[in-house]
């Protein structure tokens, strides 16, 4: 029985067998395929690590203000005739009127030549005190400027100031006047600017070619600020700044809060303030330059400010457009690249300026909607400061 069941077997693997020959047939070569082949060798490599940047040596000096004399008195018979420069702090920058009172009384005329405001009044008008001596009658007024914000922001660009202006009467001479003028003591601080991930927000020197050892500033001057984003192994990028917020405090929903960049790259400062504050015209796709006048906020005992600017970087070869621009108002809209025709949206009617949009968002990559034309962006908050701003000295 076992000889049966072995002989089987043996029957049924070579059948097996020949089927399986019968099914297998070596595939045929065709003659003319050969062996594909490189034209030009592979020379593709690693790219090597970003090396950190080396601190340069800058030549920067603090520039003190000078003290300025913009504030004189005439002590006649019976009036005190005080002229006043409507460059009050000597910074190129006018006051208003309105803003400067001799007690509680306003300027009579405004010499338009000589930019001089004009004040008159009786020795005992104007909230003026009198004092004696054993030689001397002292009529004493006080020359007020207390700044309103500009254009509806909270914003002021020059400080409070009070002068105190004498006239001095012998009693037994003739007249004679002598003003007292007022003395500031600025107070200053210096810290280092943040850098966050690949977009950097610096202060810079006034040629553009250094970043600023020092962060401090007196009102009146203009703070160069440049948004870079580092390329290192991406294509090539083309920066933003979408947002911009000063406040007193790093966080950016603080009050109170001046948004002077605003609705997609919109820089509004000039346009309410009636500031020079504007994009510099681009030099280079990855950076991008900006000049603010350094102001301080309306009743802030506090000279420091931080600066919180929403950046955004995309692919250089993606147009300038509505959401992609740096548009700045100098007696008309103008775009840092030239396209001025994007910055048409900035200004809405009736308003001055376009509606909050400032983002409060982390840095990241995102894409539009695939129904639109596909945009790849990096975009993310940077917070630049403190920054102390100091009065100039008058005197």
């Amino acid at each position: 029985m076992v000889m049966k069941c072995t002989a089987v077997c043996l029957m049924a693997l070579t059948l097996l067998g020949s089927f399986c020959d019968a099914q297998y047939q070596k595939p045929k070569l065709d003659p003319q395929q050969t062996r594909q082949t490189f034209e030009k060798p592979l020379t593709w490599k690693y790219p090597t690590d970003p090396k950190p940047e080396i601190p340069v040596d800058v030549p920067f000096e603090l520039r003190h203000p000078v003290p300025t004399a913009t504030v004189a008195v005439d002590c006649r018979e019976k009036i005190a005739h005080v002229e006043v420069k409507k460059d009050l702090f000597g910074t190129g920058q006018y006051i208003n009127p309105a803003d400067l009172t001799l007690g509680n009384c306003g300027a009579v005329a405004e010499d338009t030549n000589a930019q001089v405001l004009i004040f008159e009044a009786e020795l005992h008008d104007c909230l003026s005190a009198l004092a004696m001596t054993e030689d001397s009658i002292i009529y004493t007024f006080m020359l007020n400027y207390v700044p309103r914000p500009l254009g509806g922001s909270p914003v002021i660009r020059t400080s409070q100031a009070a002068v105190i202006v004498e006239c001095h009467y012998p009693r037994k001479h003739n007249v004679s006047s002598h003003a007292l003028d007022p003395l500031w003591i600025p107070f200053s601080a210096v810290k280092v600017a943040e850098e966050f991930l690949y977009f950097t927000l610096k202060l810079m020197t006034d040629n553009w070619q250094y970043e600023r050892p020092s962060y401090q500033y007196f009102l009146g001057e203009v703070i160069n600020i440049q948004a870079v984003v580092k390329q290192y192994f991406h294509v090539p990028l083309r920066v933003y700044v979408d947002s911009c917020v000063a406040t007193l405090s790093p966080d950016m929903t603080s009050s109170p809060r001046y948004a002077f960049i605003e609705h997609y790259g919109c820089l509004l400062d000039g346009r309410i303030t009636g500031s020079d504050s504007k994009f510099m015209p681009r030099s280079a796709d990855n950076a991008l330059q900006f000049q603010l006048e350094a102001f301080k906020f309306q009743g802030s005992e506090s000279g420091m400010l931080y600066i919180t600017c929403h950046l955004k970087a995309t692919c250089a070869t993606h147009p300038i457009d509505e959401t992609h621009r740096a548009c700045s108002w100098n007696n008309g809209w103008s775009e840092a690249s030239g396209i001025n025709g994007v910055c048409g949206s900035c200004e809405v009617p009736g308003l001055g300026h376009p509606p909050t949009t400032t983002k409060l968002q982390t840095f990241g990559r995102k894409a539009r909607d695939v129904s639109e034309s596909e945009v790849v962006e990096w975009e993310g908050d940077v917070t630049l400061g403190p920054i102390p701003i100091s009065e100039r000295v008058m005197v």
